[in-house]
């Protein structure tokens, strides 16, 4: 298994804290986000992870060279000049994930789910990609049929709705920030390297090409995108975190 971190995000709502570390590195307990995410990886089997960087992206690297890259193959995608959103900063770290399927994670996302099993149900079934998703409140959410079939997507606040297939009684399930991908997925990306977001890549894709949930209500799960969620990411910590 071949995995990325997204690791390149401003943190603005987590400032002042971000304003002078990468949100990757903010501690929970003393365990930033990104040594929780890997340690994660690493727990599930995965040995080949790229991280994509670009506020304060120094101090990542800096950081997993100080770890010993936590004893697997790390290799760093460097969006220091530019943030390529989500779909962009995956084209730019292609070379590294085009020969298999692979796992892509937030690393704002603190969760116990099993990333193994999401990955080895992704592989059995062929998809393009599956997606974790759960009941949570959420003004965005994907909307999937009875099959698990995604067939689009939807903004409460806004009152926009996309459909890539035209169904009653869809459902709506809101994204969990954790994928996993066949490499095909390559060949539905512009030819140019530019900004875009893979959330627009699964819409378009998912009216001819099979796009799954992955539904996991059971698993703890929080966005640790404010500081709140930093306080009730401490208190799940122990349950999140693999034994060593």
């Amino acid at each position: 298994m071949r995995a990325m971190i997204f690791a390149a995000g401003l943190g603005t709502r987590l400032r002042p804290i971000t304003d002078n570390i990468p949100k990757a590195l903010v501690p929970i307990k003393g365990h930033p986000l990104l040594e929780i995410a890997i340690l994660r990886l690493k727990a599930a089997g995965c040995r080949d992870i790229i991280v994509n960087i670009h506020h304060f992206g120094d101090q990542i690297i800096d950081f997993l060279a100080r770890n010993d890259h936590f004893g697997i193959n790390i290799q760093i995608s460097d969006e220091r000049d530019v943030l390529l959103d989500t779909g962009g900063g995956l084209k730019h770290a292609a070379w590294f994930l085009k020969d298999e399927p692979f796992v892509l994670l937030n690393a704002d996302v603190v969760t116990n789910l099993n990333i193994q099993k999401l990955y080895q149900t992704h592989v059995q079934s062929g998809a393009l990609a599956t997606l974790a998703v759960r009941q949570r409140e959420s003004s965005r959410y994907f909307l999937f049929n009875a099959e698990g079939q995604l067939c689009g997507w939807g903004n409460e606040k806004t009152g926009e709705k996309r459909l890539s297939h035209a169904e009653n009684n869809l459902s709506p399930w809101c994204f969990s920030g954790i994928h996993a991908i066949s490499p095909r997925i390559f060949d539905f990306f512009p030819e140019e390297e530019s900004i875009f977001s893979i959330i627009d890549t699964y819409l378009n894709t998912s009216a001819t090409e099979r796009v799954l949930a992955y539904p996991h209500n059971d698993d703890i799960w929080l966005d640790v995108g404010k500081i709140p969620q930093l306080e009730l990411a401490e208190g799940v910590l122990e349950a999140v975190l693999p034994e060593e």
